[in-house]
C-alpha cells in the first residue's frame, strides 16, 4: 500500500480546469488499479491538491437549482460562474480567501469506508480550528463543518462534498478563511435553510496567513491518514 501522497499547491486556478485535472488525475489511478489485477506489484499513487479559485457556484449531482438564487445576468455582473458537477451535495460556493483541498487518493492504500473517509476530512478541519481556539463540530445529517451547532447561532465554517469510484475519491472541502462571505447570499447553502455561513477571519477578528492554515491542514491530515507528503 503506496501512504505517500503528492502534495500539489494550484494556487489561484479557475475552477473548470482544476476539475479538469482532477479528472485527468482520477483516471490515471483507477487505470492503474484496472492494471494492478493482473500485475499485483503496481502501486496506485495518491495526490492532493489545494487551490483557490475564483467566484464560482457549484451544484452537486443530487443538488436543487433552485438553491441558486440568481439569474444567469446576475452572475455576469457578479463576476461569477457556475458549474453542475458530480460531486455528492447541493450547492456552494468557492472564492478568493477561501482554502480549498481536493485528496485524489487511492483508499485501498488507507482504508475501504467512505463514511470513515467523509468523517475524517471533517476531524481534519475540526483539529486545525482547534488550533485557533474554535470548537468545530459535526451537524448530524449534514456533511461539514459547523460551530455552535444545536443553538441558533450555528454556522457553517467549512463545506465538504466528495465522489468516489473503485475507492478513488475527489473534490473535497472549501474551509472559509477571509472570504466575501456576502457571495453565499446568493445561494442556500448546501440546501439547508436558516444557517449562517462563517470565516475563520470573522471568528477571530483578525487575518490568518493562508498558509499558516495549510501546514496545520496537512499536519493533522497525514497524521490522521497515517500518510506523508511528498
Amino acid at each position: 500500500m503506496n501512504k505517500q501522497i503528492q502534495l500539489q499547491d494550484l494556487n489561484n486556478k479557475d475552477y473548470k480546469e482544476t476539475w479538469d485535472y482532477q479528472e485527468e488525475l482520477f483516471k490515471e489511478i483507477v487505470d492503474l488499479k484496472i492494471q494492478k489485477r493482473s500485475q499485483p506489484e503496481i502501486e496506485t499513487p495518491n495526490y492532493f491538491l489545494f487551490v483557490e479559485h475564483p467566484h464560482v457556484y457549484t451544484l452537486g449531482k443530487s443538488g436543487d437549482i433552485s438553491n441558486l438564487l440568481l439569474s444567469e445576468k446576475q452572475l455576469e455582473a457578479k463576476g461569477a460562474t457556475f458549474y453542475k458537477i458530480n460531486r455528492g451535495g447541493d450547492i456552494t460556493y468557492h472564492g478568493p480567501g477561501q482554502i480549498v483541498g481536493y485528496p485524489i487518493l487511492d483508499l485501498e492504500n488507507f482504508f475501504t469506508d467512505i463514511h470513515k473517509y467523509l468523517r475524517f476530512l471533517e476531524e481534519v478541519i475540526i483539529l486545525t480550528l482547534a488550533e485557533y481556539g474554535l470548537q468545530g463540530t459535526r451537524s448530524e445529517g449534514e456533511t461539514g463543518v459547523w460551530l455552535d451547532v444545536g443553538t441558533p447561532f450555528a454556522r457553517k465554517i467549512c463545506a465538504m462534498g466528495v465522489r468516489a469510484s473503485r475507492w478513488v475519491t475527489m473534490h473535497g472541502f472549501a474551509l472559509n478563511v477571509s472570504a466575501d462571505l456576502g457571495y453565499f447570499d446568493n445561494i442556500i447553502p448546501c440546501g439547508i435553510k436558516g444557517k449562517a455561513v462563517t470565516s475563520l477571519h470573522v471568528e477571530l477578528g483578525r487575518a490568518i496567513e493562508e498558509k499558516e492554515v495549510k501546514a496545520k491542514i496537512i499536519r493533522h491530515f497525514t497524521a490522521l491518514f497515517d500518510s506523508v507528503f511528498v
